[in-house]
């Protein structure tokens, strides 16, 4: 396996699970025992590097599943190259697992790890997961949303003591992690980096008003087709119920159906 490397600080603030967040990503989950060795068998075949993370995602290694002993129940990994690292992940209860298969995002937790070898070769073994998150990224294609009858965004910011300021932006594009909003560039210190944004209203068509809360995690400026120029300001969703990702899915799948019918002809 590469090099594998102990996660600083601020790199684990950053690693995020989408396996933790069940109330959103429950219908993606599988406890199905045949699927999961399916998925497991199959990473096998692609050889995907898989990562695990424990310690609250400030400790993690590089390594690949190498068999499935279904009469056991067990699965076998590779060690990493840190045994330092190694050594740790045989103390902890448990581990979360990440990879990726064929662009479809891989999560399932370990209940601890045990020295076991393969070929010869040291490696970990470990219980097959009874749940394994497969999480076709679909919910994250990004929208263009129609301009000529925007999709508007209504926000309340304040700034220190200050009365909120009231603002309906137009959205730029929107997927089940967030969504782009059209702001005047001179708004842009009101959306710093970090600025979370509570209780946005979303009026989503022929899907009705959802409240949800963003977190700025980037802005720039963008000039549209008639020459005026723009703040894209790059929000992602906090906690968003399943209920109004589910909303915000159906809503996406029929504009991409109904521009499909229009390119093919058939509207």
């Amino acid at each position: 396996m590469s090099a594998t490397e102990t996660a600083t600080h601020e790199e684990s603030q950053h690693v995020s699970f989408e396996l933790e967040q069940s109330d959103v990503f429950s219908q993606y989950m599988l406890e199905s025992r045949t699927e999961i060795l399916f998925v497991l068998r199959s990473m096998i075949k692609k050889n995907c590097l898989t990562t695990v993370y424990f310690d609250q995602g400030r400790n993690f290694f590089l390594t690949g599943l190498i068999e499935v002993d279904e009469r056991k129940n067990r699965i076998i990994l590779d060690r990493g190259s840190d045994e330092v690292i190694n050594q740790r992940a045989l103390q902890v209860p448990r581990l979360l697992c990440t990879a990726n298969l064929d662009k479809v995002k891989i999560q399932f937790r370990l209940d601890g790890l045990q020295s076991a070898s393969h070929n010869g070769r040291p490696a970990f073994s470990a219980n097959v997961p009874e749940t394994l998150l497969r999480l076709q990224r679909r919910e994250y294609f990004r929208l263009e949303t129609p301009q000529a009858n925007p999709i508007l965004c209504q926000i309340k910011l304040r700034r220190g003591d200050e009365a909120p300021i009231e603002m309906n932006l137009s959205l730029l594009d929107i997927s089940g992690g967030g969504v782009g909003l059209m702001a005047p560039t001179t708004t842009e210190a009101l959306f710093s980096v970090g600025t979370t944004i509570a209780s946005a209203r979303l009026d989503i068509p022929e899907e009705g008003v959802i409240q949800v809360d963003l977190a700025v995690r980037n802005t720039f400026h963008i000039t549209m087709r008639n020459g005026n120029q723009h703040l894209r300001v790059g929000c992602e969703f906090i906690n968003l119920p399943g209920n109004r990702l589910t909303m915000i899915q159906r809503y996406i799948t029929r504009v991409e159906r109904e521009r499909k019918a229009r390119l093919s002809g058939f509207e």
